[in-house]
Formats: structure tokens, C-alpha cells, sequence
């Protein structure tokens, strides 16, 4: 079902959260407290309206990214298209990116220089590490070295590249990681040396990716001029199928605008869908806005995301929302209710299909895992499409967690009607690869020796967030991007398959 472009004039009631808070509320503060038995709890403060910044006597009203950035910025109020220098809440950068930022770093503050606050550098090795390929490794020297120079806090190191568990620092993918380290939080300002930075803003955060000139200076500076972006506002309303996931939501929503129909915008998700979604399906709806060309994605935090928060951080966070009469460059609105589960086909996330029209593409293999695909619910959710049919895969079938969390939760959660079984159990009775080791894999191709590359010309449904040629390898292979449901259904077909076959 296409979406209808809404004029930005226009601006309809969304109904208040479970936490009584609306997305259109004004600003409230969250502080972290002990109670009497020491737990960590979060409190919220008097609610109270806060009057929208004036100029005169002329009301402004802003969205939530133009609020956020007015106070990383010290300012009242921000328009589109305003150059600002925000400070900084979390840099993260990783493995491939840290080398280069570490020398941009050195080369413009002086190789003696201390990073600005070494409490809120996130240094993670995740994407070329299970391999042998000497610079790979050498990278991970690189920031182990300046970490530990540093004195960074937050370094997620990783020795041992035999056994992952012999790591107990160690996370995995550094998006998931960072939301599970609780580094994530509404309100705030996060950037990272990776274009799926974006996925915190599933927390309600302003949340981008930057380049290593960039990030460099972020590591000396604390701050980085940033221009305000317009906001576009997606309002997905609606019961979700029991057949779709938030990955053929984001798929819906790319294939309608292109992935350039978001280039240097906000993108803010809004809805009773949106508020159904758990907190790993809306981090793969904020992941993707990058592959439209978004510069950032939003969702409103409510009580999903402080549930998920509880126990994470001690940090004070204070959640932004829009105002109602904030003005939005565009609104697309969305009825899930009467979605069908979609892919992407070779090469562009945009070149989207009806699963179902699909079918009769033959496939060589199946992966899923990536920040986008590889968390506890991905597994969760594939899982239960191998349960329901319970036959063998016929294409290889590679997985790889996200994160040690994900890892363990795949081998001891229980799958809901299973009986008791685990995600593994059914995996391996299904034919699957054994789950490999948390990390990036062959989402970013990678050296030749990575798991599950891509090195010979064949066709994948991948639970991933690229398709472009090359992306897992080798230059001519076919990626079908699809969800965890579609991905699994796939599998034991041996071709594109619409899971409605199985979950009905």
C-alpha cells in the first residue's frame, strides 16, 4: 500500500503513551536515584508546560532533532538549515574507522594530546576481527594501544580471537552494544565513525554517523558544527501482522521515497505501530534511515524505552518531543494493518517487491545476523518459522549474533511454543550453520577468510542493510534484503518465499 504525502500544515493528534507522556509533550527531565534497597530507579520530574522559545512575541515551535540539537547547542531555538556547534554526549568509533580517527586525532591536537573526556569515547572492535588478514589485526592494535594511552573507559577489547568468551570485555557489534551497554539515551547527542550510527535513535536520541576528519576532531574538541536538518514525519498507524517485522516496515518505507528521498533530513517515527514496537524492532527502523539518505531517525521515547533503560545507565537523560505545531517538511502516513512482508532486490535497499512476487528466484544461501538483523528477537523470530514448518533448511544457512548477549540468548532462551527448545536447538535440527561468533561478519564483505563472505558469484536473502554489488563479497552477487521471517522461509524453500506460508 503506497503512503500518503501529508502537507507539513498538516499535523494530526497522536494518542498520549503508556507512560501518559505524548510525543508532543513538553520537555521532561529523568533522574537517576537510588531507592531504599539501592536499585537504580528512574524518577520523573513535576510535569509542568514549558512555553515554546519566542522571538518577540512570535511562538516557535520545533521538532524533536531541532530540539535536541538546540540544547547540545546552548540555544533557545533552531531552525532548518542552521549551521551550529553541538557538544558532544558519546563518540563511538570501531575498528575500521579508529585507526584513521586516532591519526586525524594526533596529527591536528599533537601526538602528546589527551581526548577531551575519556568517559565518553566508546572505542568497540567488531568488524574485521575473526580473521587472519594481518592490517585487520593490526587495526585492533591500534586502538588497543591508544585506549590504553588513553585511558579509555569504555573499550571493548578483544585478545583472544580463538574463543570470544575468553573475552569478558569484549561486546560485539557496536550499535547493539552500545544500546545494551546503555550507552544510548533520549535526549542526548551520539555520533560515530559508521553510517548506522542512526540506530540509537531508536532511544530518542540525535544519532548520526560522521567521517574520521570529523570524529578526530570530536575526540580532541568535544563539539562539531552540524547543519539542523528538516524533519520528515512517518506515521505508521494500524495492528502489525503477525507476518511482518520492522524490517519490511523500513523496507515499505525506503522503496516509497528512494534512498535518496530522506538525503540530509530527519527522519521521526510516530504511531500506534510504532508504540507496539519493542525496542530491538525500532532500533531496525531507525538503522535503515541512512539507506534513504537520512541523517538521522527518531522515535519518541515512552515506557518501552525506560523499561529497557532500567539498569543500563545511571545517567540523568532528558527525552525531547515535538511540538504539536512543529512544522514538518513532509508527513507520510501509513496503514501496517494492510502491509504484505517485502525485500529489497539486487542492488539498491529501494528496489523493493512483494515478497510473494518473488518467488521464483532461486537462491544459493541464507544469512542473518548485522546490527540490523542479528539481534535476540531476529533469532527469536526465525526461530519460530523453523518450528512451525519443521523441515530442513536447503540452502546454507549462516548466523551470526550481534553481540555475546545475543550469542547467550540464542543458546538458552526458550523459543515461545517450542516446548522448551532454544533458539540453537531448533537451528541445528533445521540444518543451520552453527551460530558463529558475534560480530559484523559478511555484512561489510570483509577480508577472504571472514565467515560466510560472499566469495563466489550467488544469491542471498541476508537479514542485512545493503545490497549494493560487493557489499558481502564477491562483486557479483545478488542480496536479497529481507526480515528474519522471510530470510528463515527462504531457507527452507530454497527461494524468495513469503513467510505468510508458514505463520498462518
Amino acid at each position: 500500500m503506497a503512503a500518503t504525502a501529508i502537507p507539513s500544515t498538516y499535523n494530526p493528534l497522536i494518542k498520549k503513551i503508556e507512560s501518559g507522556l505524548s510525543p508532543f509533550s513538553s520537555t521532561q527531565k529523568f533522574n537517576r536515584s537510588s531507592n531504599s534497597n539501592g536499585r537504580i530507579v528512574a524518577v520523573m520530574a513535576p510535569q509542568s508546560e514549558r512555553s515554546p522559545s519566542t522571538t518577540g512575541s512570535v511562538k516557535t515551535a520545533m521538532t524533536m532533532t531541532e530540539k535536541i540539537l538546540a540544547r547540545a547547542s546552548e540555544r533557545s531555538h533552531l531552525v532548518p538549515g542552521e549551521n551550529v556547534w553541538v557538544n558532544v554526549d558519546v563518540l563511538m568509533t570501531h575498528d575500521v574507522c579508529g585507526p584513521g580517527t586516532i591519526g586525524i586525532f594526533k596529527k591536528e591536537f599533537g601526538e602528546n594530546a589527551k581526548v577531551w573526556d575519556r568517559e565518553k569515547i566508546v572505542i568497540i572492535p567488531d568488524h574485521y576481527i575473526f580473521t587472519s588478514d594481518e592490517r585487520a589485526n593490526r587495526n585492533v592494535d591500534i586502538i588497543r594501544d591508544f585506549s590504553l594511552d588513553q585511558n579509555i573507559k569504555y573499550f571493548y577489547d578483544i585478545k583472544d580471537l580463538s574463543n570470544f568468551k575468553a573475552n569478558p570485555d569484549y561486546k560485539g557489534v557496536c550499535h547493539i552494544a552500545l544500546a545494551q551497554e546503555g550507552h544510548c539515551r533520549p535526549g542526548e547527542v551520539l555520533l560515530g565513525t559508521d553510517s548506522h550510527t542512526c540506530n540509537a535513535g531508536a532511544f530518542g536520541q540525535f544519532a548520526t554517523g560522521i567521517g574520521n576528519t570529523d570524529a578526530g576532531f570530536v575526540m580532541g574538541a568535544g563539539k562539531l558544527l552540524l547543519k539542523v536538518p528538516p524533519t520528515l514525519r512517518f506515521v505508521l498507524d494500524g495492528e502489525m501482522p503477525n507476518y511482518l517485522l520492522a524490517k519490511d516496515l523500513i523496507l515499505q518505507i525506503i522503496g516509497e521515497i528512494s534512498v535518496a528521498g530522506a538525503t540530509y533530513k530527519s527522519m521521526e517515527f510516530v504511531g500506534s505501530t510504532v508504540e507496539s514496537l519493542t525496542m530491538e524492532e525500532r532500533m531496525t527502523l531507525c538503522n535503515m534511515v541512512v539507506e534513504a539518505g537520512g541523517k538521522n531517525g527518531v522515535v519518541p521515547a515512552d515506557a518501552t524505552t525506560y523499561k529497557y533503560l532500567e539498569g543500563k545507565t545511571t545517567k540523568d537523560f532528558e527525552p525531547m518531543y515535538s511540538d504539536q505545531n512543529a512544522s514538518f517538511l513532509s508527513e507520510y502516513r501509513f496503514d501496517v494493518s494492510k502491509l504484505e512482508p517485502v525485500v529489497a532486490k539486487p542492488h539498491s535497499p529501494d528496489n523493493r517487491a512483494l515478497a510473494r512476487e518473488c518467488k521464483d528466484v532461486k537462491i544459493d544461501r541464507v544469512y542473518i545476523g548485522s546490527c540490523t538483523g542479528g539481534k535476540t528477537e531476529d533469532f527469536m523470530a526465525a526461530a519460530k518459522v523453523f518450528l512451525a514448518l519443521g523441515k530442513k533448511v536447503k540452502v546454507p544457512t549462516f548466523l551470526v549474533p550481534a553481540t555475546q548477549k545475543v550469542w547467550l540468548d540464542v543458546y538458552t532462551l526458550p523459543v515461545p511454543g517450542s516446548g522448551g527448545k532454544t533458539c540453537s536447538q531448533i537451528f541445528e535440527e533445521a540444518g543451520c550453520d552453527t551460530p558463529a561468533s558475534p560480530n559484523c561478519g559478511a555484512c561489510l564483505g570483509g577480508p577472504r577468510d571472514t565467515y560466510a563472505r560472499m566469495n563466489e558469484p550467488q544469491v542471498c536473502v541476508s537479514t542485512t542493510n545493503r545490497n549494493f554489488p560487493g557489499r558481502m563479497g564477491h562483486k557479483e552477487g545478488q542480496i536479497y534484503l529481507a526480515s528474519p521471517y522471510t530470510a528463515a522461509a527462504s531457507a527452507l524453500t530454497g527461494f524468495v518465499t513469503d513467510p505468510r506460508e508458514f505463520l498462518q
